[in-house]
């Protein structure tokens, strides 16, 4: 929980789009310290004299969550700027589709890396500083935030690489919030769980290593990048109103975040579906148009 964010020091990755760049926008507007982490230099350049604009202090490195030494150089590199972080906002993601036997090595490499490890890593590193910066401060709150999706709580088809990062990240982030709990009452954690919002992350290919390239995609791939661009595209809640819902969160110590609550009856009956032991609901129960035109999609193609 964080009461005054003036002064404080926000660490934000996937900050020069989406909820990232929004969250970023608070921030400054809060009179933040921000750290703004971006694998895309051209978003991440905007975004930084947008901040700088504001008047606050700006520490903007571009590099891939994924990557293990990048992440601990940018650990030191805040460290060394601003100390401990009391906002950290594990939040860069990228989406992949496809029927679960079709994804590559590759495709799993760099939606994991990014998705997962990208929190493993801002988690690994950020919270034993602000534990640290907690034990000889009894002043100090510090908060992570990490960006899961309805994803991580549900298992729609023809996105199955995805929905098993976003579990992850669920997991991860449910276990944290308990370690913490068990060690510290100053620093705490979040999941936020967004439905389809209108950001970046459907078209997140643009940004992929080349090392990680995607092979020739199958049709199912197509079909659930058409999917994934028309739900993304529609949403009716803005990235904005998502990131006022992290920082309302964070000063009020809620734990799920959710961009559409009316969304959670599909999590319900999954959830009674698993204490009940019955087979796996039908995801698409609430619009069965959908459903069909997906089998039909797939078995067409």
């Amino acid at each position: 929980m964080i009461n005054n964010f003036k002064g404080k020091t926000a660490v934000l990755t996937g900050a020069g789009s989406g909820f990232g760049l929004e969250c970023a926008r608070i921030g400054a507007k809060l009179g933040m310290n921000l750290v703004l982490v971006d694998v895309q230099q051209d978003a991440l350049n905007k975004a930084e004299i947008e901040m700088k604009a504001q008047g606050v202090q700006v520490l903007a490195r571009q590099l891939d969550v994924a990557n293990a030494q990048a992440m601990e150089q940018l650990a030191g590199d805040v460290k060394a700027r601003f100390g401990a972080p009391h906002l950290v906002f594990n939040n860069a993601g990228v989406g992949a589709g496809g029927l679960v036997w079709e994804n590559s090595v590759a495709d799993w490499e760099w939606v994991l890396g990014v998705n997962l490890w990208g929190v493993v890593h801002g988690v690994r590193l950020f919270t034993p500083m602000m534990l640290e910066a907690a034990k000889a401060d009894p002043s100090f709150q510090g908060h992570i935030v990490n960006t899961a999706s309805m994803a991580g709580l549900l298992t729609p088809p023809n996105m199955g690489i995805y929905n098993v990062s976003k579990h992850a990240v669920v997991a991860l982030t449910e276990t944290l919030y308990q370690d913490l709990q068990l060690v510290s009452d100053q620093v705490s954690a979040s999941v936020l769980c967004p439905y389809f919002v209108p950001t970046g992350i459907s078209q997140s290919h643009r940004n992929r290593p080349a090392g990680l390239a995607a092979e020739k995609p199958t049709a199912s791939q197509l079909i659930g990048q058409a999917q994934s661009d028309k739900a993304v595209g529609s949403g009716k809640v803005s990235a904005a109103d998502v990131a006022q819902k992290v920082f309302d969160a964070v000063s009020s110590e809620q734990f799920y975040i959710y961009s559409h609550p009316q969304a959670l009856g599909n999590v319900q009956s999954r959830m009674e579906a698993i204490v009940q032991g019955h087979n796996p609901p039908d995801p698409f129960a609430a619009k069965p148009e959908v459903g069909e035109g997906l089998r039909k999609a797939l078995r067409e193609a």
